[in-house]
């Protein structure tokens, strides 16, 4: 059976490590640097059930990322979380304008954020190896 597909987008390593190791035993994580990087793995033809992205980063950030997701109906049911260390109101507000599915601020609880994946993810089905999978 087929594991979601999640991609992480963010320029700090240790967060990019630490989320593959926190997600990778239930989904299959793909990482960019940056929106350059994600922008670039999404044009080869990649769709992912949902993104992680944080907001600032070099290139192209968070918002320009969105924006592009935002204006593409190919990615339209796709959630995205948005993990940052941005912790201004104004910046929080624009990201529910920008129809996000929710914002975790960093530093983050685990099990926190593998709840809201699953929220974001919709209804799940158990198997017997112990596996979730989206219907």
């Amino acid at each position: 059976m087929k594991k979601p597909v999640i991609l992480v987008v963010d320029d700090s390593k240790p967060i990019l490590s630490l989320l593959k190791v926190i997600l990778g035993r239930k989904f299959d994580v793909y990482a960019a640097n940056d929106g350059f990087g994600a922008m670039d793995w999404l044009m080869q033809g990649n769709k992912p059930d949902l993104i992680i992205s944080d907001l600032q980063m070099p290139n192209i950030d968070g918002t320009e990322l969105i924006t592009y997701l935002s204006n593409s109906s190919y990615y339209e049911g796709v959630p995205v979380l948005i993990l940052s260390g941005a912790d201004n109101e104004t910046i929080i507000e624009n990201c529910k304008n920008m129809r996000i599915f929710d914002y975790i601020r960093k530093p983050f609880d685990p099990t926190d954020l593998l709840d809201k994946i699953d929220k974001a993810l919709g209804p799940t089905e158990q198997y017997a190896n112990g596996s979730i999978l989206v219907q």
